[in-house]
């Protein structure tokens, strides 16, 4: 049983990097040909909803997240008289560990499930062979669009969430700690380093692209009809969230 299910792990994960190469294959022998690879339109309009759709979400569970951190920790602390420390512990806390996952785990929840029903739902109404039939690269046009959007925006989307959390903690800061914002906005930029922020930042592209490919090639092996779609859905959420934790604890073990 084991032995199976590790078989069927390695499958799925050499069918991922397949479809990463054969959408850099694709997109690349189109732009030698001198034409972009895709619609421009058509990218934007990925980026629309993969950046600017979920900056309401990421902003509300970052600003919660950063005040209740700023809070408990500023409970724990204030016995010992060390409530100054809680700005740097928000700050370095989310620049390097809770921004990147909690963006990408909400991105695997929302934009992956999103990518995986579109795709599924093309797939089994033969849009996708319809496609390929008009000599259209299927992997160019669907998936190079939005994996690129997902990989691009991600990072964005961690700085979003960086913001919103220093601002939930700074007001939980001011109204229980009695600190002041700029001493907490101080305190955390002088908390910061340049390998914090590069951290959080390489991180986020590489959970954008695993949430992107993830999403993708659970849409384009759907089977089973409308059924399949829902449980595809729900399989590629999983394993996103699944992945994007796997890989950021095995980033942080190599970082340190």
């Amino acid at each position: 049983m084991a032995l199976d299910w590790i078989k069927r792990a390695f499958q799925h994960l050499s069918s991922v990097v397949w479809l990463l190469i054969g959408t850099a294959r694709e997109a690349g022998d189109h732009m030698a040909r001198g034409r972009l690879p895709f619609r421009a339109s058509v990218f934007f309009e990925q980026t629309d909803r993969a950046g600017v759709g979920s900056i309401p979400l990421i902003v509300m569970v970052s600003w919660f997240l950063g005040l209740t951190m700023a809070l408990l920790t500023g409970y724990e602390l204030r016995p010992y008289g060390q409530e100054r420390l809680v700005p740097g512990l928000v700050a370095v806390g989310f620049t390097r560990e809770l921004g990147p996952l909690m963006t990408g785990i909400m991105l695997a929840a929302r934009i992956g499930a999103a990518f995986t029903a579109e795709l599924g739902t093309m797939v089994i109404g033969e849009e996708v062979e319809a496609i390929e039939a008009m000599g259209v690269g299927a992997l160019r046009f669907l998936v190079a669009p939005r994996l690129l959007a997902v990989f691009l925006l991600t990072p964005c989307l961690v700085v979003v969430s960086d913001v919103a959390a220093l601002c939930g903690g700074a007001l939980i800061s001011k109204m229980q700690l009695g600190m002041s914002f700029r001493y907490f906005g101080h305190t955390a930029l002088d908390s910061l380093f340049v390998h914090d922020i590069l951290d959080g930042v390489l991180k986020s592209f590489l959970f954008g692209l695993l949430i992107g490919l993830i999403a993708c090639y659970k849409g384009l092996t759907i089977r089973g009809g409308a059924a399949g779609v829902g449980e595809a859905t729900t399989t590629s959420v999983v394993t996103a969230i699944a992945a994007v934790i796997a890989f950021d604890s095995l980033f942080n073990l190599i970082r340190f």
